[in-house]
């Protein structure tokens, strides 16, 4: 596969055909890496029912946890836009870093330089293998869109998915409006 093109920084939709799939039915997923070994994403759109006090009583923001991916699920992941407040961290695109110093975390969460907006926290993450993303997204279970939200960390999680169907258009346009499950139709 000489003509890899990665995907960091770009969404990915659940596809409508993967409604059965319940780690990623109606997900969306920012891509933080990906190289030609390997892809790494968070999803966007999974609340839990954790805030970030429950996980680390030391820190008393009342920010959610969301359910990053299936991989890791007891090992604690963030994204931000605070770069200049978080050495380490690795920028993605569009002004959202991944990571970084936790203890420099800490502090401007203690101190109350990052709201809401500006950062997402995760239990565990969305992996790929080495090709595997490729063949999810050419059979149909993935299609790829730009993060063209000024600000991805402000989404709104109950409205996403749909909106990036209609965005798409044709065919989409039905399945945006199905109800979660199928079934009840």
């Amino acid at each position: 596969m000489s003509n890899f093109k990665s995907l960091k920084g770009k969404l990915l939709i659940a596809e409508p055909s993967i409604l059965n799939d319940n780690s990623f039915n109606r997900t969306i997923i920012l891509i933080t890496e990906h190289t030609k070994n390997n892809a790494v994403g968070f999803i966007l759109n999974r609340p839990l029912n954790y805030l970030l006090s429950d996980l680390i009583p030391e820190i008393s923001n009342d920010f959610t946890i969301y359910q990053g991916g299936p991989v890791e699920q007891d090992n604690l992941y963030f994204i931000h836009r605070v770069g200049d407040l978080i050495p380490d961290s690795i920028e993605i695109g569009n002004g959202i870093y991944w990571g970084g110093n936790f203890e420099s975390l800490k502090f401007s969460l203690q101190s109350d330089l990052i709201s809401n907006n500006d950062i997402r926290f995760f239990l565990g993450y969305s992996g790929w293998s080495k090709h595997q993303l490729d063949r999810e997204i050419h059979s149909k279970s993935w299609f790829v869109s730009e993060n063209d939200h000024e600000n991805i960390l402000s989404i709104n999680d109950e409205t996403i998915w749909r909106e990036k169907l209609l965005q798409k258009g044709g065919n989409y346009k039905l399945w945006a409006n199905a109800p979660s499950d199928i079934q009840q139709n």
